[in-house]
């Protein structure tokens, strides 16, 4: 089972402290299993915790996450080895790869050291639903705002494009990215950028934004175009998501 077309569920959320755990999935990761199509056993979702540098306490956080939302998880790691044989293998099997936060800049240059960037491009084409988090929703576009290189946000602009947008997370909960987002747009550095404020997930079909969804009420996505030497902006009402 796989996703019809190529899909990418890009998202600022997706995870919250649990009732008996540290972390439990949120609506956004079960919409990302939903989108899969999969029906009939246990969906396989692969964990990438690459960006926080494979961070084994919050691997096994997700595991718990996994087990009580009934998935079955694969965590990659990729420090200091590949604890997968065949990589690609593996990635092709699963029905959702869900991608942590954390670093984009070292995600996106660890990936191309293993050819990441070239398996999860057949892993999309082949419908296996592409998701993640802040650094695991910008790594899909052309780039977007990071703190990957110190405190203050500056540009990215070579993330693996996928889609052909930029990408501006946690846009109501970090104040410096909606005006580094604008300035951004209305330069040039980036294309037209699709943005998200927290909890909130952009669902694509190939490379077409077909749905903005949301895990909590009242947030809102955005999408940022240039408008001669000014950025202008425009929100979307995000569908809210029952609570898995």
């Amino acid at each position: 089972m796989s996703a019809p077309e190529p899909t990418i569920l890009a998202t600022s959320g997706g995870h919250r402290i649990g009732d008996r755990t540290r972390v439990t999935f949120g609506a956004l990761v079960h919409h990302a299993v939903h989108l899969s199509g999969v029906h009939g056993r246990r969906p396989r979702v692969m964990y990438v915790g690459t960006a926080i540098g494979d961070s084994e306490h919050f691997a096994a956080r997700m595991g718990e996450a996994a087990r009580v939302a009934g998935f079955d998880l694969t965590p990659l790691h990729l420090f200091p080895m590949p604890n997968l044989e065949d990589v690609a293998g593996a990635v092709l099997d699963q029905d959702v790869v869900w991608v942590m936060g954390g670093s984009v800049a070292n995600l996106l240059a660890v990936w191309r050291v293993h050819q990441l960037d070239a398996v999860f491009r057949r892993a999309w084409e082949a419908g296996v639903v592409l998701s993640g988090v802040s650094a695991g929703s910008i790594c899909w576009f052309q780039g977007g705002t990071t703190d990957s290189f110190g405190p203050e946000l500056r540009p990215l602009t070579d993330a693996l494009g996928f889609l052909p947008y930029g990408n501006g997370v946690h846009y109501d909960s970090d104040a410096g990215r909606r005006p580094l987002v604008h300035r951004l747009v209305a330069d040039g550095t980036l294309p037209v950028t699709h943005c998200t404020d927290d909890g909130v997930g952009l669902v694509y079909r190939g490379t077409e934004l077909v749905e903005a969804v949301t895990e909590i009420p009242g947030k809102g996505a955005y999408i940022v175009r240039r408008d001669g030497d000014s950025a202008v902006e425009r929100r979307i009402e995000p569908r809210l998501l029952p609570s898995p």
